[in-house]
Order: structure tokens, then sequence, then C-alpha cells
């Protein structure tokens, strides 16, 4: 599948050095043993589009025996996004979706008014030394669906849709982009994509999404004359024509966005809502522990702990 927009090979990007409105230098985060380098939200920019957290995990080791384990802690109103480039993840939630997911494929667990799940290093994984790294994301739901019942889709690698083109290997992640549609069910207009590119090639964004961000996972690219490196998100101004060109050592890119929210989003904790009100609420009931009863309930298959209330 090659791109939708006409750009001559070679064409000059014109767009002024200004048509990166934000640049975000990602913050470093403990999150019990483990580091991770979140991008949003971020002080100056707390979405882009939908987008309303972003976190890179790793690129990390760990010794035979080790991992990752994230004990069941809650969500509402968000949907959350695991893609890995290396390593593995054991995700289990309180809708009973029990699922391994490795490089290139793509967990999306839609909170909805109230979910719970873990996500740890499988038992297989730690038999020998390993790697793990990868992005993880929020989506912050439209109001008229946070009251949603919670659900959780898994898709291979090989059913998202792979856009090639002039040393471009692009995955479409979520949404759409360029013609293509990924599997996943949508609540709300976005992209996400998965963008490895070749020494010197250009990488054009969609120009039909209002909001658009690019996050450099490694090597460096260059716009406008300004040449950026690893660990480094950039949001455009809506409406430019944006191209990218990698530098000599080609570069890997999590492109992302989407349609601006219909108003702000309230982020506490684990939580996003529309009114503080959601927010409080989901406190209180996480608090209490009221386990199959109330809001929230445990993973079937990882019910020994959980997360308190901070």
């Amino acid at each position: 599948m090659s791109w939708n927009p006409t750009l001559e090979p070679g064409c000059p990007d014109d767009v002024g050095a200004d048509a990166i409105e934000t640049l975000i230098v990602p913050r470093a985060r403990d999150i019990g043993g483990f580091e991770v380098r979140r991008a949003l939200p971020a002080p100056k920019r707390q979405m882009v589009g939908p987008f309303i957290f972003f976190d890179q995990a790793g690129p990390a080791e760990f010794l035979t025996g080790h991992g990752i384990d994230v004990r069941p802690h809650p969500h509402i109103g968000l949907g959350t996004v695991t893609y890995l480039y290396r390593g593995a993840f054991h995700h289990r939630d309180s809708t009973g979706a029990d699922q391994i997911i490795e490089p290139g494929a793509l967990n999306w667990m839609v909170a909805g008014r109230g979910v719970t799940h873990s996500e740890r290093t499988p038992e297989t994984t730690r038999a020998a030394s390993s790697e793990l790294f990868g992005i993880q994301t929020w989506i912050a739901l439209p109001d008229t669906h946070e009251d949603d019942a919670p659900h959780f889709e898994h898709h291979a690698k090989e059913t998202l849709p792979q856009i090639t083109d002039n040393g471009v290997v692009a995955r479409l992640i979520l949404g759409t982009a360029y013609g293509a549609t990924a599997p996943a069910r949508m609540l709300s207009e976005a992209f996400y994509l998965d963008v490895i590119l070749d020494p010197g090639a250009r990488f054009p964004l969609p120009d039909d999404h209002e909001d658009r961000g690019l996050y450099i996972t490694q090597g460096t690219v260059e716009i406008a004359g300004t040449s950026l490196e690893a660990g480094r998100m950039m949001v455009f101004r809506p409406g430019d024509s944006i191209t990218v060109r990698a530098g000599a050592q080609g570069a890997r890119l999590m492109a992302l966005g989407g349609a601006t929210m219909n108003g702000p989003r309230y982020i506490w904790w684990n939580f996003v809502a529309s009114s503080r009100e959601r927010i409080e609420a989901a406190k209180e009931e996480w608090r209490a522990e009221r386990w199959g009863e109330g809001q929230f309930d445990l993973p079937p298959s990882d019910r020994d702990e959980h997360i308190p209330l901070p």
C-alpha cells in the first residue's frame, strides 16, 4: 500500500521551524523498580488528539528469574494501548482477558466505567535473561463512552496494516491513515503508527487529522533544518504539510494524533474523566475494595494482590 499524499521524491520541506508547536523532552518516572520515560501529559501539552498518556518502557535487560510485575490496578475513562518492540507482557484483566503480547502485536483495553488489569513478565520469558522495550499509551474516551462496559481486544502483528514506500515501513496500530484502517474498534478519530525509516528516507505525516505528533524511539530525524534525536516528542501545528527525513543511521518513530477532545479531561493516578466527580467516585470505589460488587473487580487469574490507592 502506498502513501495517499502526493510527495515528489526529494521534494524539499518548505515549512518553517515554528511548525513544531511543542517540543517535549520526556521525564523519567519510577513505576516500582522500573523506570519509564513519560512524554504525555507534559507541562505545556496534555494531549495529542485523544492521546493523553505516553510512556516509553525500556530498553531494559533482566537477569534470569526477573522481570516486570505491575500488580492489578484500576482505570476509568480511557483506552490503554500496549505495543512492544522487544520482550513480552502477560496481560490479565477483570473482563476475563488473559493474553501474552509480543512485539508487533496490539493489546487494546477500553476501561469505560471501570476495569482492573495487571501486566507481568511471562514465566516462560523469566526462564532466561530477557529484554523489554515498548510504548504504552492511554487514549481518553469521548464523554459519551465513559460509562461503556469495559472490553479488551488483541490483534496479532500480521493483522495490522503495513504501508511501505521508498525506505519507509509503517505499521498502522490504531485508527485510519493513508487509506488504511486498523482492526481495533475505535471510539474517536485517531491514528497511531510504528514507522521504520532507512537512512535519509522521508516520511510525510497524515494530513487529514487535526492533531499530529511524532515520538522518536531510535535514531534521528530532521525537519525544517532542525535535527532531533531519540527521546523527543514533537507536536505540529494543525494544517501544515509535515515531512521528516531520517538521519544517517535511520530512525524509528511513533506517529500519533487525531481529533481534539470536545472538552477538558481530568487525570489523577490511573483515572481519566470529563469531570472531577467521576474521579472522586472511582477513588472511593477502589478504596472500598468491594471486588465484584461495585465499580471494580480483580482479574479472575490474578486476585492475590493489588495496588492500593495512593
